[in-house]
């Protein structure tokens, strides 16, 4: 199956590059570009791709804004947020604004690639290292009804959003667990299934938000 893909950055040459690596892979088709939000908003719109490369910081409407209008049209196409720092002070909001994930633009072409395939896969694509800087700097206090909703989940779901939360894979969570991947998928459908959560990186900053997981502790 072909993954569409629109490109969102106000810079041409940045747009040009991930159209020229992008589309040497076959299965990646690159169906329009935008050079700001507005642009952006309007083209998910009309085109329906499976993934937007958004960037943060771009004329009339910025990346985080048009994410927050493209979740709020209950668009079916999922947004990878594009950034130049890893710490950028948006990337959070952008995540709690429905984003699917973020990537640094210094990224090397394979993890690009690799990136806009896991996110159109319906997954998350979590950087460890980053996102979980991020969620710690930007999370203050639980939001209501949070506490009650982790008491909803068994003992072995907390344990598992917990490891979502530290970064790992379901491969990294069965083998921390001792249990079978197949177990940690189904484990992991039913925690965001009951937090009402859509994908990964919702759940890692509802960890956060919730108080399950305190910054700086494992």
């Amino acid at each position: 199956m072909t993954v569409r893909v629109l490109l969102a950055d106000d810079q041409e040459l940045v747009r040009t590059g991930f159209r020229m690596i992008l589309e040497t892979q076959a299965d990646l088709e690159v169906v329009g570009d935008a050079s700001d939000g507005v642009e952006a908003v309007a083209a998910t719109r009309r085109l329906q791709p499976d993934v937007v490369l958004m960037d943060i910081r771009m004329p009339n409407l910025d990346g985080l804004q048009a994410t927050t209008q493209i979740m709020a049209g209950r668009s079916a196409s999922r947004v990878l947020i594009l950034t130049t720092f890893d710490l950028d002070e948006y990337v959070y909001q952008a995540l709690t604004a429905g984003a699917s994930g973020f990537l640094l633009k210094n990224a090397p072409p394979e993890q690009l690639i690799g990136a806009v395939r896991v996110v159109a896969a319906g997954d998350a694509l979590l950087a460890p290292s980053i996102t979980r800087r991020v969620v710690e700097q930007f999370v203050r206090l639980p939001p209501p009804g949070a506490t009650n909703a982790i008491a909803g989940l068994t003992d072995r779901e907390q344990e598992v959003l917990k490891l979502i939360a530290r970064g790992l894979s379901n491969g990294e969570i069965a083998a921390e667990l001792y249990v079978s991947a197949a177990t940690v998928k189904s484990h992991v459908a039913h925690l965001l299934a009951k937090l009402q959560l859509r994908d990964r990186v919702q759940a890692v900053v509802f960890a956060y938000e919730s108080g399950l997981v305190r910054p700086g502790v494992r």
